[in-house]
């Protein structure tokens, strides 16, 4: 039987990379967003389902979960993704920004944890799309990095609190990934690309990374296929940098 996957935020960016990678690696993959894709590569298209979520929403989660269960009768892996970056300085956060964000980025990965445990049997895991801002912060940046850095400790955990039943649950911390959700908050007056994203991003490539170039879609979901696999059965509880050598640990 095919291993059965469900993405969180799976319609673009890191999220329907992950959606193309796991379905063309033979996963049945639950893609649950906003919207859905109507470009879904031929080839692959049988192995993906999309639904249309929230995923501040509790019961949206189960519904993906149900989903799974439904179609290939078994969830071997759950990939909490959907989330946003917008940088904003502390004068300038309100309820409803901290509200969004919170709730997104950080509640949302507690009800996606939460539905799967009810499913996910011995050799299970739960992948947190985080961000290397959940290990150091930057100005402007101090509501989605508490929300990162709480995704930290969700992460280390829950590996301990589902260890006892096999299931293992790692974070990955991309740095900067080219995605459109990236180049909005990068448009933001707040963000430290001072009004010239394509500058900041080759700037900070040559000056901050150790290989010279930040990472791509395919390299972060490439770590989440390995993380999900039997190859990685002896790796929980960790938070793993995507980020060509800008904070080596």
């Amino acid at each position: 039987m095919s291993p059965t996957v469900v993405i969180t935020g799976g319609s673009k960016g890191i999220g329907w990379e992950l959606v193309k990678v796991f379905a063309k690696n033979g996963y049945k993959v639950i893609s649950g967003s906003r919207s859905v894709r109507e470009d879904v590569p031929t080839d692959i298209s049988k192995n993906i389902k999309q639904l249309v979520i929230d995923v501040k929403n509790r019961e949206d989660h189960l519904k993906l979960v149900k989903a799974a269960v439904d179609w290939n009768g078994t969830l071997d892996c759950y990939i909490n993704n959907a989330g946003f970056s917008e940088w904003r300085s502390l004068p300038d956060i309100d309820n409803n920004f901290i509200s969004e964000i919170f709730e997104t980025n950080l509640f949302g990965y507690f009800w996606g944890a939460q539905a799967a445990e009810t499913v996910l049997k011995e050799g299970g895991s739960i992948v947190n799309i985080s961000s290397l801002a959940a290990k150091r912060g930057t100005p402007n940046n101090s509501a989605y990095s508490a929300t990162k850095f709480g995704v930290t400790g969700l992460t280390q955990s829950l590996s301990k609190e589902l260890g006892p039943k096999g299931i293992r649950v790692n974070a990955v911390c991309p740095v900067l990934v080219e995605t459109p959700g990236l180049l909005d908050a990068l448009g933001s007056k707040y963000s430290p690309a001072n009004s010239d994203t394509n500058k900041f991003l080759a700037n900070f490539a040559v000056s901050q990374t150790a290989l010279g170039r930040l990472p791509t879609v395919n390299e972060v979901a490439q770590l989440c296929l390995f993380l999900a696999s039997n190859n990685a059965s002896g790796i929980t509880g960790q938070s793993i940098n995507v980020d060509c050598g800008v904070l080596p640990n």
